[in-house]
Order: structure tokens, then C-alpha cells, then sequence
């Protein structure tokens, strides 16, 4: 009779807990292109590597919150997620169809041939000429770059 009190109570104490226990929600909401199990520490190197391809900082392409405390990540008020979430799919597509993938896209332990770094070397806009050869420099004229022998 112990065996089965028991084993009723620990029974009812199994259903009352999972009652309790809620589903796991996304850490990240509103993601669209970037995988919906993503890892705080796969998104925090995702967007470290965005604001050093693009030269800028989270708010480039986040929003505050109305109180203006802290950034609104999951708005898409800013046209600059937008267009990024466009050039993601596009490096996506460029790495696909053209290079080898080591690994899984969809977990982000893939080497990518393209990404945002190839056209934008730490700039806003992606140079459309390339830049202008080095110059060697100089000698300097006049008799501050002569130096006498005495």
C-alpha cells in the first residue's frame, strides 16, 4: 500500500511540474535569414563580424526602444537590417552556387568563399573602382632633406 501512495504521489508530482515547465522560447525573435537556433555566442561573432565588414556600429542597422534605454533588436524599422538581410541571402547564394562549403550552412560552422568583408572592406558603401595605387614617396626638395657632411 506504501509502494502505491508513493508511486501515485511521485506520479502527480511528474504532471504538476511539466504543467509548470514552459516550452523553451527562441532566445532570438525575428530572424528571417539567420538560423533560429542560433547560439549567443554564434550571433554575437555574426555581428561582430557585420560591424567590422561595414565599418559601424549596432545601431547602423538597429533601433532603439520608444523609452530609448536599450536597442530594439527584433524591430525591422531600420532599412539597413533590411538590405542586410538581402545581402546575406545574396553571399549565401554566390557561396553556394560558386565554392565548396565545409560544413553546414544552416549551423554556421561553414567557411565562407564571400562575405560581407569581400566588398566592403570596412566601408558603408562597397567600392565600385578599385583604389589608386600607392605612390612611392618622394624625395623632399630644398636643403632639409640633404644632409651635409662635415
Amino acid at each position: 500500500m506504501k509502494k502505491l501512495i508513493l508511486t501515485g504521489a511521485l506520479f502527480a508530482g511528474i504532471i504538476a511540474l511539466s504543467f509548470t515547465i514552459k516550452g523553451e522560447e527562441p532566445r532570438y525573435k525575428n530572424l528571417k535569414v539567420l538560423p533560429k537556433n542560433i547560439t549567443e555566442r554564434q550571433m554575437d561573432s555574426v555581428m561582430k563580424s557585420f560591424s567590422a565588414a561595414l565599418g559601424q556600429k549596432c545601431n547602423f542597422c538597429h533601433v532603439r526602444t520608444a523609452d530609448k534605454q536599450d536597442m530594439d533588436w527584433a524591430s525591422d524599422k531600420h532599412k539597413h537590417k533590411l538590405i542586410a538581410r538581402e545581402m546575406i541571402r545574396m553571399t549565401q547564394q554566390i557561396n553556394k552556387k560558386y565554392f565548396e562549403e565545409a560544413g553546414d550552412a544552416k549551423s554556421l560552422d561553414t567557411r565562407l568563399m564571400v562575405t560581407c568583408y569581400t566588398c566592403h572592406n570596412g566601408k558603408v558603401e562597397p567600392a565600385t573602382l578599385p583604389a589608386p595605387k600607392p605612390q612611392p614617396p618622394q624625395a623632399q626638395s630644398g636643403t632639409d632633406s640633404v644632409k651635409m657632411k662635415q
